[in-house]
């Protein structure tokens, strides 16, 4: 009965969405569910303050973010991640979609059979080539580049697959630059001298990332046994496809006072109160160094590569080359206290990343829409 309840109202969500008056919905955004606000937030408020241009925003979750947002200009919807949503994108009449989705056109969400114009913004600072499957950037129209090296990749890609020529955006991130403003305002709290090292336990997923393997439990007995502080706070994916070595270490320490498991990957309290991070080839590693200056403990596990091809793109993955210079990378999975307190982030440079990601990200939109780039103050 729930199914077929949950049915009809993605109908009738889907209804609503499409008696849309069609100049009212030239710019769509699509989120798989509230991990991704963070990612879209600031970039869509930056252009509801700066333009007249509605936004249809649809989701896949009943309690992202966005669904509470009130704004004369910002229509919500709600759709599934199965029938009605693909055959939504497929038949879907607009003039932009912008999603952090890659892999578009490669398997169950295909373009539309209408003109769209498709936009990519970053969900991770990582590489472009390695972490994703071959093409996931392929069917787009635009990517929102983070940094430099997103436009070099990209770049290489393109000649590497013989695609076409994309609109490559000096973005940003708004991930980091949210995290960055709410450190600001985040209140400090004093810790005493005797205060444990908070530790935030924050992997990748897949089969040999650090929860999957089981290194991840074996840390977390470490850390607990040297007196620290620990946040297990998995990758969504991890909880969804490997829930019994998650529940294995929730249930070994759900008693122990110094243990807190998060599975809210959104907030910010863990990374804002947490002293280190340990992870692996995760990109929420990047935004804690460049987002807090906060030293990272890079688990040895293989490295996480779903394209077998990357190696004949010249350059080398950022999420590689940056390791050891926002933190160390622990051996063997042995943790120590002296590994702890001497961690350190030794390079931290700011052109790695453009600036200002909302401004840019909106001026953007507003110039592929043929808008007024002068700002209004509404």
């Amino acid at each position: 009965m729930f199914k077929i309840f949950r049915f009809f109202f993605h109908i009738k969500n889907l209804i609503s969405f499409l008696q849309v008056p069609r100049d009212q919905r030239r710019l769509v955004f699509y989120s798989e569910g509230r991990n991704y606000w963070s990612y879209l937030e600031g970039l869509i408020l930056e252009f509801l303050k700066t333009s007249d241009t509605p936004i249809c925003y649809i989701t896949s979750d009943a309690s992202d973010p966005a669904l509470s947002l009130v704004h004369p200009n910002f229509k919500t919807f709600r759709t599934d991640e199965g029938f009605i949503r693909n055959w939504l994108f497929e038949n879907l009449e607009a003039d932009f979609m912008v999603m952090t989705m890659p892999d578009l056109h490669q398997y169950q969400v295909k373009r539309s059979v209408h003109p769209v114009h498709y936009i990519y913004v970053q969900h991770s600072l990582v590489s472009l080539h390695m972490v994703y499957r071959p093409g996931a950037f392929d069917h787009f129209d635009t990517l929102f580049c983070a940094g430099p090296h997103h436009f070099a990749e990209a770049r290489a890609l393109e000649a590497q697959r013989q695609t076409k020529e994309k609109n490559l955006v000096e973005h940003g991130y708004g991930r980091l630059d949210s995290i960055i403003e709410a450190a600001k305002i985040y209140p400090k709290k004093a810790k005493p001298a005797d205060a444990p090292k908070h530790v935030l336990l924050a992997p990748s997923w897949g089969p040999t990332s650090t929860i999957e393997s089981g290194i991840g439990e074996k840390l977390v007995d470490q850390l607990l046994d040297l007196g620290c502080q620990v946040t297990l706070r998995p990758h969504p994916q991890t909880i969804i496809f490997f829930r019994p070595q998650v529940d294995s270490i929730v249930k070994k320490h759900k008693d122990n006072p110094l243990f807190t498991f998060e599975a809210n990957v959104s907030g910010q309290d863990s990374l804002q109160d947490s002293d280190v991070m340990i992870s692996d080839w995760s990109g929420a590693a990047l935004d804690y160094a460049f987002g807090l200056k906060k030293p990272v403990l890079f688990v040895d596990v293989p490295k996480k590569i779903n394209n077998p091809e990357w190696e004949e793109i010249e350059h080398v993955p950022f999420e590689v080359s940056i390791r050891e210079k926002i933190g160390a990378v622990i051996k063997d999975g042995v943790i120590t206290k002296e590994l702890l307190e001497t961690v350190k982030i030794s390079e931290i440079d700011e052109g790695f990343f453009f600036q200002n990601s909302n401004s840019k990200g909106a001026i953007a939109l507003k110039s592929l829409l043929g808008e007024n780039l002068e700002p209004t103050s509404k």
